[in-house]
């Protein structure tokens, strides 16, 4: 099976910036991902506190090879020199997105299980799709999975599965077809420490992660 990777998000917060950035290093260390993607809810509410996050973690990503991306700001990942932005249908356009943070950069997109959604999308820039939700129940969950196995089989753009980080749901849809799969809460409250979570999610989708995407939204 082609290899799927990882796409880590910042723990919900406010935390402390240096914190985050110092378990992030350790988990990096321990086991590649492909990208991280700083939550504004990671911060706290001052309007420069996402600012200050960002400035925590990128270089501790990026200096190990992890793209960096953003959640609906694209503004604050072009001045901080991120790789890209993440928006939804309730964020800023992709064709927006794209203008600001410029050709290089990745645009990713939640469809929220939308094919409409996920086709124009991809018409207007988007360098990668991402399907599911971060709770879903029974029915949503074959409904991701369904559509990340057609995604896979008809498109050549990169998907990102989303919902519950639970080993059984990583499994089934790194095999659906996935790119890549957000994990997070499973990792920032693992019991030993987010490097073991990290460890514990990279087997859940496979024994070795393997790239077949140099990060989420490369072509």
């Amino acid at each position: 099976m082609p290899g799927c990777q990882l796409y880590l998000i910042t723990p919900p917060g406010p935390l402390a910036p240096a914190a985050v950035a110092s378990d992030l290093a350790a988990a990096l260390d321990r086991t590649p991902i492909a990208a991280l993607l700083v939550l504004p809810e990671s911060a706290g509410p001052a309007a420069d506190d996402l600012a200050r996050l960002v400035a925590a973690v990128r270089p501790v990503a990026q200096d190990r090879g992890v793209a960096v991306l953003i959640d609906g700001d694209p503004e604050l990942a072009r001045r901080t020199g991120c790789d890209g932005v993440h928006t939804c249908p309730d964020g800023p356009r992709v064709a927006d997105c794209r203008r600001i943070v410029g050709p290089d950069a990745a645009v990713g997109y939640s469809c929220r299980n939308s094919r409409h959604g996920a086709f124009v999308a991809g018409e207007d820039g988007a360098d990668y799709i991402l399907f599911g939700h971060r709770s879903m129940d029974a029915q949503a969950r074959a409904e991701t999975l369904e559509l990340l196995a057609w995604w896979a089989e008809a498109m050549a753009l990169p998907s990102v599965a989303l919902g519950p980080d639970d080993p059984a749901t990583l499994k089934a849809f790194a095999q659906s077809g996935a790119d890549f799969v957000i994990v997070g809460p499973s990792v920032w409250s693992h019991p030993d420490g987010p490097s073991a979570g990290l460890i514990a999610a990279a087997s859940a989708v496979q024994e070795t992660v393997v790239p077949r995407h140099d990060e989420p939204g490369s072509s």
